[in-house]
């Protein structure tokens, strides 16, 4: 389940090729989650990273998490 939360999370992902060529990404719905890399693969990677991390602290601390369209509450009580 969490796999499937973090797999419909990256899915809304934004990139962006910055003026020197490398690549920046960030998940809107999950504020603070920015990455950085010199081609494409590498942002999303090192995003993918930012993700695991952010979840990680915010389950840490009780935080709420996002819902993803299509989710239920009781789907996070899980």
């Amino acid at each position: 389940m969490l796999l499937d939360y973090v797999n419909k999370t990256m899915e809304k992902a934004v990139y962006e090729k910055l003026e020197d060529g490398t690549y920046s990404g960030e998940i809107p719905i999950c504020p603070g989650t920015v990455a950085f890399g010199a081609n494409p693969t590498e942002c999303q990677e090192n995003l993918l990273s930012a993700l695991e991390d952010w979840l990680l602290n915010g389950i840490r601390h009780g935080d709420e998490l996002p819902l993803l369209t299509g989710q239920s509450q009781g789907q996070n009580d899980r």
